[in-house]
């Protein structure tokens, strides 16, 4: 089974690169289309709107199909939209691949990871797919790098020439590699669904905007952030990415390990760290060193949020493990949308290169309140620990009539169900 998760991990390698390697090439997308760097910022918001509209739309589309043969229809699908980007004669065309390739992302990865997890015995399962998103960690470390400097060496087309074939590589992979999958069974949509009716759902998927949004808020204008600011050339830009991504990859498995001890204590710590961080940058940026050690700590810190931001949702919801997974991947991207414009708007008023950095220090420190709301709202929903017993008949029936109800009426309202001692995450 190991062939058929490599499979998946080529098509989130390939997904991971389109969707960031934009932001190593926007100077060289404004130049050539004759657009402000701000406009061609607004290629990464429109990535990231496709995904939040095509990861709840591609996977009610594909509920009744098999899962193997949905995720054929999704690379495809990624395949013809990376092909218009190579071929965009202007910005629309451009804009209009981008829109395309992103409404298979979060679906790839949704219906994806329960393919993976189905493929491995059950105690394997976490690993399955962690195997799978291997593929996005590479396409930061590797695919944005290479083709960030494929794109200033050859033309920026030539990178999303690049990108189509891998697709084309993992499509073949995935007919050939990955075995039948049953179709998912009726109503199975319908049961997942009842899940988004709880409050603290939402909040989890509002607290993954804002905490990643304070991530490409300024991400997004890294390249000329470093050239403009901090001096570096337009080749370094490629090496600085490698740095980033070097600091997402050890920030992710932190941020992983953090989570499964602790998960809302991880949480507050990443979004202050990273609304920290962030405001660091502000200073930092204005020269080469200070500017690349803290990049590198910001990959960390950035990308340690993803795994306790992932939990939270998938924790608040619970028996529904496609459509929350795609949910979650749209709400980052959500966040990527919200970052990139916010970003973009502050530079065009004028406001500098560091503002997208200040902005997204604000975002992550609104993720940080909306953590911090939902934590309470989870001690509020815990039942008060019952009091001694006591020897006497009156103090016995005054015990029996302050023990907590297995459903609360705060419970009820949250969704929680029975109440059940846990470890404090």
């Amino acid at each position: 089974m190991r062939a058929s998760l490599l499979a998946l991990a080529v098509g989130a390698f390939g997904i991971g690169t389109t969707e960031f390697v934009i932001v190593g090439l926007l100077p060289e997308v404004a130049g050539d289309l004759s657009v402000s760097i701000p406009s061609a910022g607004m290629l990464v918001t429109g990535y990231a709107l496709g995904v939040v509209v095509g990861a709840p739309l591609m996977t009610a589309a594909g509920a009744r199909l098999p899962r193997k043969s949905m995720l054929v229809v999704l690379m495809a699908i990624f395949v013809a939209g990376n092909l218009l980007c190579a071929l965009a004669g202007d910005y629309a065309s451009l804009m209009g691949g981008r829109l395309i390739a992103a409404l298979t992302h979060g679906a790839f990865f949704g219906i994806g990871s329960v393919v993976a997890a189905d493929l491995v015995a059950p105690d394997r399962r976490a690993s399955a797919i962690a195997l799978m998103f291997t593929g996005l960690t590479l396409a930061n470390v590797l695919g944005v790098p290479l083709g960030t400097f494929l794109g200033q060496e050859f033309g920026w087309r030539s990178t999303f020439w690049a990108v189509t074939a891998i697709g084309v590589v993992a499509l073949a992979a995935l007919l050939a590699l990955v075995p039948a999958q049953p179709a998912p069974e009726r109503g199975a949509l319908r049961s997942e669904l009842a899940v988004f009716r709880k409050p603290q759902v939402w909040l989890a998927l509002t607290t993954t905007v804002l905490g990643f949004g304070g991530v490409f808020a300024s991400f997004t204008y890294l390249a000329p952030m470093m050239t403009e600011l901090a001096g570096f050339s337009d080749g370094a830009v490629a090496w600085l990415l490698v740095l980033f991504g070097v600091g997402l990859c050890v920030g992710n498995v932190l941020g992983g390990r953090a989570a499964d001890r602790a998960l809302m204590p991880s949480l507050y710590l990443v979004l202050g760290g990273l609304c920290l961080v962030l405001v660091v940058f502000t200073f930092t940026a204005r020269a080469a060193l200070p500017a690349a050690i803290t990049l590198a700590a910001f990959g960390a810190i950035g990308f340690a949020t993803v795994p306790p931001l992932q939990a939270r949702v998938m924790q608040q919801a619970a028996g529904a493990p496609a459509l929350a997974s795609a949910a979650n991947i749209a709400a980052f991207n959500l966040g990527n949308a919200l970052g990139a414009w916010l970003g973009g708007l502050a530079v065009a008023h004028g406001l500098g290169w560091t503002s997208p950095t200040w902005i997204g220090a604000g975002l992550a420190a609104a993720g940080l309140g909306t953590a911090a709301l939902s934590g309470r709202l989870d001690r509020r929903a815990r039942p008060p620990r019952p009091g001694p017993a006591h020897p006497d008949p009156v103090g016995q029936r005054a015990a029996v009539l302050h023990l907590p109800a297995q459903h609360s009426s705060t419970g009820a309202a949250y969704g929680t169900g029975p109440v059940v001692e846990q470890k404090s995450r």
